[in-house]
């Protein structure tokens, strides 16, 4: 039995890259990422309607897993983020 931090781990990269894309898996990232938007529309500053209008999920696949992103297609979405903090918020409200 390993003592005093003398443990060595190896992971087996084979097994996350067939764990983490399996279809249950990647519908809670989905859920998570739908969570966020619906958060992120409610809260947005509506003047013309074009930030909200948007907001959408994209995907990303990274070596182990796919990963969800909640972006913003509208020009004032940097600005918007910025000083409101939008997306971030909706983000850690997803969480809980």
């Amino acid at each position: 039995m390993a003592r005093n931090g003398h443990t060595d781990v190896e992971f087996n990269p084979r097994f996350f890259e067939t764990v983490l894309r399996q279809p249950k898996v990647e519908a809670v990232v989905d859920q998570a990422a739908q969570r966020a938007l619906a958060v992120a529309k409610a809260t947005a500053p509506v003047d013309t309607g074009e930030y909200r209008a948007g907001l959408h999920i994209e995907h990303h696949d990274s070596r182990y897993r796919r990963a969800a992103r909640v972006v913003g297609g509208d020009d004032k979405t940097m600005l918007l983020e910025s000083h409101h903090g939008i997306l971030a918020r909706a983000v850690k409200a997803a969480k809980q």
